[in-house]
């Protein structure tokens, strides 16, 4: 997996659009952990976070992930309709 321990800023977009596999939950417990309380990580999602856990291979590690993602974050919850196709619209 590449380093991620310099970057300032982790962007994840469209986090949980599928499962992750066993290795892919212990890679991203791996990156929350280099992570934790010395850089950003900004992480995007359609799913509420109550959803998350079941993105993850394995309760125990959703756990651990979990618990980091949340014990040193705020989270921004947005509501409101898709705002794409208005988007579009106004460039043109």
């Amino acid at each position: 997996m590449l380093s991620t321990k310099n970057v300032d800023l982790l962007i994840l977009d469209d986090f949980g659009l599928a499962k992750m596999t066993a290795a892919d939950t212990r890679d991203f417990l791996e990156l929350i952990v280099d992570r934790n309380t010395i850089k950003s990580c900004i992480i995007i999602s359609q799913l509420p976070i109550s959803n998350w856990y079941d993105i993850f291979f394995h309760p125990t590690l959703a756990e651990a992930i979990m618990d980091r993602i949340q014990s040193n974050s705020y989270k921004i919850e947005l509501k409101g309709p898709s705002k794409r196709g208005t988007l579009q619209n106004d460039i043109e």
